[in-house]
């Protein structure tokens, strides 16, 4: 349930309805909104759930205490009405601007990857994405080069000076691994949670939960495609999720066009479909010599690829801008 504190609610009102919250076994978590204070309910309350409502709307200061419809609480924007916006150094997600991440799979090489590093910058990307640790469904593929990569990736950091995304490998990568979600929400970084090739929307939403419900606020939702029936995409790209969570939820929207098909064609194409339908930004796959990468070849864009996306896109995400406002979700947030 959803606490909303009056407009004249004083801090030591706040502090009250957060002590009776715990009193009843249950946690509370709130949020500071434009005018006043929101705090959730979170717990089992079960049948508990009329007689909590009529307890704390009698509580000092409170001004109405509503059931949240939606299983995860705090990423939904019942709760938290206004976008989350995320900054890294210099690059800011979820607020309107055009976040684009870009770098090769896997780092194969410090050559490798700065000349990358250097071409997606001066290319106009925000972030530098580079793997590390690269699970492999066969033993003998390239697995990455683990923290000599990590090495390189903060070198090529300072000098781009654009912030670095790779992924997390331990305890192990799973979008649905509790223990990983736990572990990420209780450090202070921002978090980019893929979706699960077999997951619904609603489970993705609960993942984020928990990395969120762990004290990490800072959570980014990628759409990196989902398995169906089709074989001739490595995944099929759920263009629909992207209008459909900035309804659900807060948090930023980023689409990975580049695992999502697993051709190197349909990353211009899809990409440009993401930034149409409302997203915070696109992640691709970028190497100076794609067929001859160590992993995931088909996938990665070249050099002049990645600089003729950058040239298309643009265009697109200011027409999208200018058409639907700023930001072009808030239409659809929950009344």
């Amino acid at each position: 349930m959803i606490v909303v504190m009056a407009v004249t609610a004083t801090e030591a009102d706040v502090l009250g309805v957060k002590s009776a919250i715990l009193a009843e076994g249950l946690t509370p978590f709130d949020h500071l909104g434009t005018e006043r204070s929101v705090i959730a309910v979170v717990g089992e309350i079960g049948a508990r759930e009329p007689v909590l409502i009529d307890r704390f709307g009698r509580l000092s200061g409170v001004e109405s205490v509503t059931p949240i419809s939606r299983p995860f609480k705090l990423t939904s924007r019942e709760f938290h009405p206004e976008d989350t916006v995320i900054r890294v150094l210099d690059a800011t997600i979820g607020d309107g601007s055009l976040t684009m991440m870009a770098g090769p799979c896997s780092v194969e090489s410090r050559d490798q990857l700065f000349e990358t590093a250097e071409a997606v910058h001066a290319a106009g990307a925000t972030i530098l994405r580079g793997g590390a640790f690269k699970p492999r469904t066969s033993p003998y593929s390239f697995q990455g080069l683990g923290v000599e990569a990590l090495r390189y990736l903060a070198e090529a950091r300072e000098r781009t000076g654009l912030p670095v995304i790779t992924e997390v490998m331990e305890p192990t990568r799973n979008m649905q691994n509790y223990s990983l979600l736990t572990a990420v929400g209780r450090v202070a970084r921002p978090v980019m949670l893929k979706r699960g090739y077999g997951a619904t929307v609603e489970e993705w939403l609960m993942a984020a939960e928990y990395i969120v419900s762990s004290g990490n606020p800072s959570v980014i939702l990628c759409e990196r495609g989902i398995r169906t029936f089709e074989t001739y995409t490595r995944n099929t790209m759920d263009l629909a999720a992207v209008p459909l969570l900035h309804h659900l939820t807060h948090l930023p929207v980023i689409v990975d066009p580049s695992h999502a098909t697993g051709k190197r064609w349909l990353v211009k194409p899809l990409a440009l479909g993401g930034i149409a339908v409302g997203a915070d930004g696109v992640m691709v796959e970028v190497h100076p010599d794609p067929d001859a990468a160590l992993s995931d070849a088909e996938q990665q864009l070249n050099l002049d690829q990645f600089r003729d996306l950058m040239a298309a896109i643009g265009p697109v995400h200011a027409q999208v801008r200018a058409l639907h406002g700023d930001p072009m979700r808030a239409a659809a947030a929950p009344r």
